[in-house]
């Protein structure tokens, strides 16, 4: 018998590399194809599936958001309302101290209680569940009430808050309780970065808004004159004597959750409060804005129409 080398290979091992080696190829293969599969574009039913696969795990979240928000909302009504009580010592006199603690107790209380409203906002509107409620009135007291609830938190912060009625605005069809968020959203967003000592103003004003619509090409020239002359909506404006904010994060600023960079440590809040704004300004039929430069404030504006969507029904004055 002959002697067989330690490294040759007997005929079952022989077949046992050429199985594993036809195994290894076609599993390349299958790579590379997998790979071609990959890099390939998605057909249009594919990217169909996909979006529709992301808009419904959005909407769950959104709801899931909604519900906990829910939740918390009436537990944390009866702690401020024991905090209130204990305030107000029916229970009983209450020593400095005492005092001190219930009102960092309810500051925080507060502070939930707008960020569980401001959840509540963002999933109804996203849900596209808000429903509007137009009544013909003047902006005037409305913009006038929101000054009003403001007033002591501003001075609180050591700023001053301006606003002067403008006779000139005409009677219109709004949403007195969405104008007044869309209005304390810009307010609140302008005492949290405007400096002690700083200043806010509150302003609105008729104004035309030249929307591009391609029929209009076709107008005549006298009648786009008179047209230019005819407010067709009432901008109303927020500014302060901020830091500003760069123009790169002129559009950001109003996206879900959003901070400016550098603000996160600086400033309360979880980003919604512009987000809001927009998508209640947009519900209205209007666009908002900032203007704004590095050092020089900001002012952010919103248009409402003098004549709210089609599909809307308005009530009459009262």
């Amino acid at each position: 018998m002959g002697v067989v080398p330690e490294n040759a290979c007997l005929p079952q091992e022989i077949e046992a590399s050429e199985a594993d080696f036809q195994k290894t190829g076609e599993s390349k293969i299958d790579s590379a194809s997998g790979a071609r599969k990959a890099n390939a574009p998605l057909s249009y039913e594919e990217l169909l599936k996909e979006y529709n696969q992301l808009r419904e795990r959005s909407s769950r979240t959104t709801n899931a958001l909604g519900s906990a928000a829910h939740d918390l909302k009436t537990p944390l009504s009866i702690l401020n309302g024991y905090i209130e009580l204990l305030q107000n010592e029916k229970l009983g006199p209450l020593n400095d101290r005492q005092r001190e603690i219930l009102g960092d107790m309810h500051a925080s209380g507060q502070r939930l209680q707008y960020f569980i409203q401001d959840f509540l906002s963002y999933t109804v509107l996203e849900t596209g569940e808000m429903k509007m409620r137009y009544e013909v009135g003047n902006v005037n007291p409305c913009l006038s009430e929101v000054c009003r609830l403001w007033a002591n938190p501003f001075q609180e912060r050591g700023l001053a808050l301006y606003f002067l009625a403008n006779e000139k605005l005409p009677e219109f069809s709004f949403d007195s309780a969405k104008l007044q968020r869309v209005i304390s959203n810009l307010l609140e967003n302008a005492s949290k970065f405007t400096p002690t000592g700083g200043t806010v103003w509150l302003h609105a004003e008729p104004y035309m808004w030249e929307r591009r619509n391609p029929n209009s090409l076709g107008m005549p020239d006298e009648r786009r004159r008179q047209n230019e002359l005819l407010p067709n909506s009432v901008k109303v404006s927020v500014s302060d004597t901020g830091p500003g904010i760069p123009a790169e994060y002129h559009i950001e600023v109003f996206d879900d959750f959003f901070r400016l960079p550098g603000s996160e440590a600086k400033t309360e809040g979880m980003g919604l409060g512009l987000a809001i704004a927009r998508r209640l300004v947009s519900a209205m039929g209007g666009k908002i804005w900032v203007e704004s430069e590095l050092g020089s404030g900001a002012k952010f504006s919103f248009i409402v129409p003098l004549k709210p969507p089609a599909t809307t029904p308005v009530k009459g004055k009262k």
